[in-house]
């Protein structure tokens, strides 16, 4: 079957890690990829540019499996995160609205798709019938040989007639017990987010940290510069992706210092949680702002509660803390296991701190060196 030859494609150009959100026209291959390639099932198709950028960076070859619909909610992390930084994103995408579509909402975007890639700069290969599949290793050759993405934009056509043999529709159970008791206070801020950064410099040891977007980069590069620093640049609601790429590639610990605005724009935290990484510690440093754009209230100023997100998504290890102390013992006791989840109660205010002064091609070959050793 078809779908059974692109996972030996896959496997025979190195793939080992596939990130995935179905589409009902694209045959059975979401279903049949868990069990020949670790695979990772996304919520949003842009968390799976951040995935894939954080394992490329930790040595694994990832590739994005998506209905090309999802490509609209990419296009942004593509450009500022694998276009900026120079990281190979090789994506299989079911090209919908262009073969014998039935739902008129699929044809506006996805009917123009080419043209918008082409604008963009962004390589396409499109395989319209089951003939052309081998194209597909040369979609994931170019995007690694050149470091950039490469979308492979897949004609339903090529399943037609193609059925399942494997049992591949069979969910999970779905029995289970499901209970939180929880009360939390929550103080008035007492530190910013600079003083909070500083508290948590002196426990990342030999740790890969990843920095939310804007000001907290370049708060981190001012409080403790190292190479295993990953300052996010752009790519809003990324880093924690990217930390999860990271920490599914490496043995060592990995911390996102991720903010209370990316983190509830992001759809990320159940994905953490499903694979339980242990190495993985996403501490959100929640000022109830939009700290880097003129510290704007979000939703966490006054209602949601960041921590019961992270309870709900499933996250079994989280800590409330509003001081240094707190995010010292914090820091502390998430050494022991994972995913943790550490929620940093802190008041809005930016550091004056200078820009990052290294280019981002700088920033991801010292990382990607600092993986490398031990």
């Amino acid at each position: 079957m078809h779908e059974e030859r692109v996972c030996d494609l896959l496997k025979a150009s190195g793939i080992d890690l596939a990130l995935t959100l179905p589409c009902d026209r694209a045959g059975d291959l979401c279903f049949l990829l868990p069990g020949r390639i670790r695979t990772v099932g996304l919520n949003r198709e842009e968390d799976g540019v951040g995935i894939a950028a954080g394992a490329v960076l930790a040595g694994l070859r990832p590739v994005v499996v998506i209905q090309s619909s999802g490509l609209g909610n990419m296009l942004n992390a593509v450009m500022s995160l694998s276009v900026t930084f120079g990281l190979p994103l090789p994506v299989l995408a079911s090209w919908r609205g262009v073969y014998r579509e039935q739902i008129p909402a699929q044809v506006p975007f996805n009917s123009r798709l080419p043209a918008l890639l082409d604008a963009l700069d962004i390589r396409h290969t499109e395989i319209m019938d089951a003939a052309d599949l081998g194209r597909i290793e040369e979609v994931i050759e170019d995007a690694f040989a050149h470091g950039r993405p490469h979308i492979a934009l897949i004609s339903p056509r090529v399943w037609e007639g193609e059925k399942c043999t494997a049992g591949c529709r069979e969910g999970p159970g779905r029995a289970r017990t499901s209970a939180l008791t929880y009360r939390r206070e929550i103080p008035e801020p007492s530190i910013a987010r600079y003083d909070a950064i500083q508290a948590i410099v002196p426990h990342l040891e030999d740790d890969a940290v990843v920095a939310n977007i804007g000001v907290p980069s370049k708060e981190l590069y001012a409080a403790g510069d190292r190479p295993l620093a990953f300052y996010m640049l752009g790519s809003y609601t990324q880093a924690s992706a990217v930390g999860l790429g990271i920490a599914l590639g490496t043995g060592r610990g990995v911390v996102v210092l991720d903010g209370d605005g990316s983190l509830l724009g992001s759809a990320v935290l159940p994905v953490i949680a499903a694979e339980a990484p242990e190495n993985l510690t996403v501490v959100c440093l929640d000022n109830g702002a939009f700290g880097s754009t003129g510290n704007q209230p979000t939703c966490a100023a006054a209602g949601v509660d960041l921590e019961i997100m992270a309870r709900a998504a499933g996250f079994t290890r989280t800590w409330k803390v509003s001081d240094q102390q707190g995010i010292e013992e914090a820091m502390a006791a998430a050494a022991g296991g994972g995913p943790n989840f550490i929620h940093v109660i802190i008041r809005p205010g930016n550091a004056a701190v200078p820009n990052i002064p290294l280019s981002p091609e700088a920033i991801r070959d010292r990382f990607m060196a600092a993986m490398e050793k031990p």
